[in-house]
């Protein structure tokens, strides 16, 4: 008999998060659907749930220790293990009231608000280390467990300095941006302490995508954007680990 396995994306209620637990869901995982508000983590799940996939709401503020403590108890009660864990919550504070009519950023980093860059990172950076954490013995209980930590372009300090490329990459989000650059490095140091645990640790770009996040204003569908996401959550035995991908291979750090 197959045992079911199981899956959780934060922040899942809207936008890449929930086009990945459809697509996780589409591949027969029951999917923990992580998201702060109920009524619309109850929606999206109920959503999902009409497809015909196994997705469960799961009550879960990354940003604050007691709501990821009390969602690992929650699901510690109903399995024995989780096999995909992708830290997918994220936000960018003022970002889009930064954008010009033409969809430039506009904010230079002697204008970025300390206030919003501590919001920022308290979810972008110090999310993903709590979730991890408090679901590491769940992950752990699972033969081959995959965590997938969801980057961005702008994590890259390579193309944000145009390393290789002429000139910058990037436009110079220097709280969003570096909260990347961070998770980036939160990355490796999972990966170097789980590897030997058969736990696969790697940083999902993907792209800029039409979300909540940018006003829409994104070229990539979620569609596009969840492709790498679900394929390092599914990766093989012997795939790579430590590592920084879009759907093209690995990018620069």
């Amino acid at each position: 008999m197959t045992t079911r396995r199981n899956a959780l994306v934060t922040g899942a209620n809207k936008g890449i998060g929930l086009e990945t637990a459809r697509r996780l869901g589409a591949l027969g995982f029951k999917v923990w659907l992580g998201a702060r508000d109920a009524k619309r983590g109850q929606a999206a799940a109920e959503a999902l749930r009409g497809e015909g996939f196994d997705v469960e709401w799961l009550e879960l503020d990354v940003a604050s220790d007691e709501s990821v403590a009390a969602a690992a108890k929650t699901v510690a009660a109903q399995t024995a293990g989780l096999d995909v864990l992708v830290n997918n919550a994220g936000v960018a504070p003022g970002y889009v009231d930064a954008l010009g009519p033409d969809g430039r950023y506009e904010r230079p980093p002697s204008r970025e608000g300390v206030a919003d860059m501590k919001a920022t990172y308290d979810v972008n950076v110090f999310g993903p280390v709590r979730v991890t954490q408090a679901f590491l013995p769940l992950l752990l209980a699972s033969p081959a467990a995959r965590i997938v930590m969801l980057s961005s372009y702008l994590g890259s300090i390579a193309r944000a300095v145009g390393a290789g490329l002429g000139e910058s990459q990037s436009p110079n989000v220097m709280g969003y941006g570096s909260s990347k650059t961070a998770l980036n490095a939160i990355t490796v140091a999972f990966a170097r302490e789980l590897a030997p645990r058969g736990i696969m640790v790697n940083a999902a770009a993907p792209g800029y995508t039409a979300t909540d996040l940018n006003g829409h204003r994104g070229r990539r569908t979620v569609q596009q954007a969840a492709e790498i996401v679900v394929r390092l959550a599914t990766l093989d035995a012997g795939g790579p680990t430590g590592g920084y991908f879009d759907e093209n291979g690995p990018l620069p750090w």
